[in-house]
């Protein structure tokens, strides 16, 4: 289904008959990613909520638009807002998200903290604090921006695949990866592009400071493999009220996709958790 914002049309995917009775629970990709990445990761989840997948603008069957403006990080928070009160409307929601999404997440969350009851970060980063740091990651992002630019979709996302974040996925079938690749050439170059300028981490404000302000428990993951992540979730980690960092072994930066059962296991934990502590307060 496709919900306006602001005149342009965001693709949502509802896998399973949508009860307004149930909790429901919306996942945010992460960048060349889209919504269905997330079908064989709900197909082992519980009966008992509902499931929201967003393509993020630029990605998947979402719009493209060219103004650079509907990219950045204010404008993408207003968007989930779009999405969860025309799904929800007044309802509390529990958000996930992997990567860039998770980023956005946890930027949503802390500007509407009243619409959401949990919190679910998946190899995702609460910005970059030093400024140095930020402005070179922000050079490196235009220099990605270079080669989308003058290369075709099929080269980018070969190219971007091949980055070292992702090494871990080699040991996955050929056929796998192809199947992997396939389903991100269909993304847009020009959102591709826009969402590097707006939505970078080189130039997303830090939130670190805010994380603290959320009411909710919040799980993060990441993968064993992935040092890098590892090490930025076990430092923000301190940073919330209540949070715990779940490492999961034999992964790499997308734990989902790498070790599905122990992912799954994770958060339908989490997630029931959150549901019973919910149904006791009533």
């Amino acid at each position: 289904m496709y919900i306006e914002h602001s005149g342009i049309k965001l693709n949502v995917e509802i896998p399973r008959e949508f009860d307004t009775r149930k909790e429901t629970i919306l996942f945010l990709h992460g960048f060349t990613g889209c919504a269905e990445d997330w079908f064989p990761i709900i197909d082992s989840l519980p009966e008992n909520f509902n499931y929201v997948c967003l393509d993020f603008i630029g990605h998947g069957k979402s719009d493209h638009p060219v103004i650079p403006e509907f990219y950045n990080t204010e404008s993408i928070i207003e968007q989930i807002k779009t999405v969860k009160e025309r799904i929800v409307k007044s309802s509390k929601i529990i958000l996930l998200g992997y990567s860039m999404g998770g980023r956005a997440a946890l930027a949503f969350s802390i500007k509407y903290p009243e619409d959401i009851k949990g919190l679910v970060l998946e190899s995702a980063s609460a910005g970059i604090k030093n400024e140095a740091e930020r402005n070179k990651r922000y050079e490196d992002d235009l220099k990605l921006i270079e080669f989308i630019s003058s290369h075709t979709m099929e080269e980018f996302i070969d190219f971007w695949q091949d980055q070292e974040m992702f090494n871990t996925q080699r040991r996955f079938s050929n056929d796998k990866l192809k199947r992997l690749k396939k389903t991100k050439y269909n993304n847009s170059k020009i959102g591709l592009i826009n969402l590097l300028k707006g939505f970078s981490t080189g130039i997303m404000p830090p939130l670190h400071d805010k994380l603290k302000t959320l009411p909710v428990k919040v799980i993060l993951i990441s993968g064993e493999l992935d040092t890098k992540y590892t090490f930025i979730n076990s430092k923000i980690v301190r940073g919330f009220q209540k949070a715990k960092h779940k490492v999961i072994k034999n992964a790499g930066h997308n734990t989902h996709l790498e070790e599905p059962k122990r992912f799954i296991e994770i958060i339908t934990n989490y997630f029931n958790q959150i549901s019973n502590n919910e149904n006791q307060k009533k």
